[in-house]
Formats: structure tokens, C-alpha cells, sequence
């Protein structure tokens, strides 16, 4: 345990590691429809990870904001007990894996983003992690019929080609996943993020296919190879409830098919040229755009 007044709990970490990468993923501003939550927790699932540390709450939310829950006792029905935000590290040692995989499912803090990932860095150093992963979802402007795009930023250029990402012009607000890799940057800790796009109009539920896009990306770089029948069945079933719901909603079919085009052109260009993924912030004008186009149609009617 550390000492009291460190909001850095180790409850159970072993003496020695395999190598470790650390993986990321945090609730709020980063995990558009869950994605990179539910990829982080299927992962842990299937590596049969334990809870090893934890970073506690009280200095970095506010309650009033994010409130605390009250729930009955595990096995009781008359006990209650409150349940307060999570930032939990999980530790893989699956003897299957090529090397331990330590993985934080977290919630963005309010407060102290500083103070908060150097807390992070603090275990990645006790456990002498070697890179991190972060997982990250947004919404943008892409028809859910496509392959998942996965964008990526990586602070190192080996780790870029290994990871398969491209280099984004991105410049504007952040959220504590860009704090975090920054922190890395700094400290000169090898680091990637990994961003799937959602699209921005089915981004109330869980959508399967980004979480498999960003749980694929992972096993690829560990080269560990897992049954994904769950998510791939999933992935059907969304696809089955969505066309039932676009062929009730014609002007929203309409809507995806001029997506569909201007993904198409978008693929053609990048063929043709090897230039840069799309922007966020240009894809995120143009939902923004689409939104307000779509609500002057509403009050019109």
C-alpha cells in the first residue's frame, strides 16, 4: 500500500514484470458510444485480469457534477453502500500473452489533470512499462456501412509504423487522453493513441464494430489471437437493427448514402495521393453543420 496521503493506491502489484505496455481508456469526452471502455474491459475480460491499483476520487471530481451512487451490498438487500468514480488498473499476465499488459479503465477527472497523470506515470515507472496505449473514440462525419477509421498519434515515428498511424494537423481542445500522451511525450515514455470514429448518428448506444476495430488494433501489436464470435455477433445484430430502423427513416437513409459518397471519394483521394486522414476538427464541422441544418428543417416544419 502507499502511504496515506497519496491518492495512488497499489493493492497488489508483483515484484517483477514481463515487459509491460500500459492501455488506456477513460468514460466522458474520449469514448464516444463506450467504445474504447468496452474494448479496454473485453480486453481485461479475456486476460483474466486482476485489480492491482487504483487512483482515488475525492481529489479530482466534483461530486456535484459526477454524483456518487448508492447501491445495495453485493449479496445483501438491506445494506446500501456508495460507490464512488473509478480509475482502476487491471494487470494481465496471461501466460499466453508475449508480455504483461497493465490496463487503466478510468473516468476524465475534473480536476488537476496534472497531478492525475502523473500518478499514472508514477505506477508506469514502478512497473517499468516500456510503452502506453491509449484507447479513444469520436464522433465524426462517417457512415456506419464503412470499415471502422481508425485515426492514430504516436509520440514515437518507430511506434507510428508499427501502429500504423498518421500524423494529424489536429489543433484545439483536448480532453485528459491528449493531457496523458503529452505527459508521456515529456517523459520521454513511448507512447500511441488510438481514435476510432463513430458515427455521430448512432452514438447513443454501444456500437460493436469501433470496439472491435480498437480490441483488433491491440491484439495485432501484442500478436495474440482471441475468439471475437461475441463482438463479430454483435456487430451483426447492430447492423440488423439498423437497417430495420433506416428503412422506417428515408431521409436519414439518404443522409448515409451521401456519406457513403463522400467516403468514397475521401478513399480515392488518400489512394491516390498517401496524404493525411481527414482532420478532427474538420470532421467535427461538419456534423456540427449537419445539426444545424437538420434543426432549421425542424422548426421549418
Amino acid at each position: 500500500m502507499t502511504e496515506p496521503s497519496s491518492s495512488l493506491v497499489v493493492e497488489d502489484l508483483p515484484a517483477s514484470l514481463r515487459d509491460p505496455i500500459l492501455l488506456v481508456s477513460f468514460a466522458g469526452w474520449n469514448d464516444a458510444a463506450e467504445s474504447a471502455t468496452t474494448a479496454a474491459k473485453f480486453l481485461c475480460e479475456r486476460w483474466s485480469a486482476r485489480r492491482v491499483a487504483r487512483i482515488e476520487a475525492e481529489e479530482f471530481f466534483q461530486f456535484s457534477v459526477l454524483r456518487p451512487e448508492v447501491r445495495f451490498a453485493e449479496g445483501s438487500e438491506s445494506v446500501r453502500e456508495v460507490r464512488w468514480p473509478l480509475n482502476e488498473f487491471f494487470l494481465s499476465q496471461d501466460e499466453s500473452l508475449p508480455r504483461d499488459v497493465l490496463t487503466l479503465i478510468g473516468i476524465e477527472p475534473h480536476l488537476k489533470w496534472q497531478t492525475f497523470t502523473g500518478f499514472i506515470l508514477d505506477l508506469a515507472r514502478r512497473c517499468r512499462v516500456s510503452m502506453v496505449i491509449t484507447l479513444g473514440a469520436l464522433l465524426a462525419d462517417v457512415p456506419h456501412t464503412r470499415p471502422v477509421r481508425v485515426n492514430g498519434v504516436a509520440t514515437d515515428p518507430k511506434v507510428a509504423v508499427r501502429m500504423r498511424t498518421t500524423q494529424t494537423r489536429y489543433q484545439g481542445p483536448t480532453g485528459i487522453v491528449g493531457v496523458l500522451n503529452d505527459a508521456c511525450r515529456r517523459a520521454g515514455l513511448p507512447a500511441v493513441s488510438l481514435w476510432a470514429n463513430v458515427p455521430h448518428y448512432v452514438s447513443e448506444v454501444n456500437n460493436p464494430h469501433t470496439v472491435l476495430a480498437l480490441v483488433h488494433r491491440v491484439l495485432d501489436f501484442l500478436d495474440w489471437k482471441t475468439d471475437l464470435t461475441e463482438l463479430d455477433d454483435s456487430a451483426v445484430e447492430f447492423d440488423r437493427q439498423l437497417t430495420r430502423i433506416l428503412q422506417q427513416k428515408p431521409e436519414v437513409a439518404r443522409y448515409i448514402t451521401e456519406l457513403e459518397r463522400r467516403a468514397a471519394e475521401t478513399e480515392a483521394e488518400e489512394a491516390r495521393t498517401s496524404g493525411e486522414l481527414p482532420g478532427t476538427q474538420e470532421l467535427i464541422r461538419e456534423v456540427e453543420q449537419f445539426l444545424r441544418e437538420h434543426r432549421q428543417d425542424t422548426d421549418s416544419e
